[in-house]
């Protein structure tokens, strides 16, 4: 149980740590530009692939199964990330 808990602790840290890189370079170039809902969409973003990959990992227990279905996840998360950045596939969903 206690390296379950571990994992966990790691994936919320590194979502949290994540989250740090842009507000420390808004403190020193204007080029990144980030409002508190860029904030609220990136945590969300970040926190949900890491707590569903966090679930995938807990109930299922063979490999195979573990890292096709967090790799889904992850692919996923970067594909919405990145429409969202730059609207790479021109959806409404990036305000285009």
């Amino acid at each position: 149980m206690i390296k379950k808990n571990t994992r966990l602790f790691a994936i919320l840290l590194t979502a949290s740590l994540l989250l740090l890189i842009p507000l420390i370079a808004m403190k020193f170039t204007n080029e990144v530009n980030w409002d508190s809902i860029d904030f609220a969409v990136a945590a969300v973003l970040l926190f949900g692939t890491g707590l569903v990959c966090e679930f995938v990992l807990r109930k299922f227990t063979k490999t195979k199964t573990r890292i096709i279905i967090c790799g889904t996840i992850i692919v996923a998360f970067i594909l919405v990330w990145a429409e969202l950045a730059v609207g790479i596939f021109g959806t409404p969903f990036a305000g285009n």
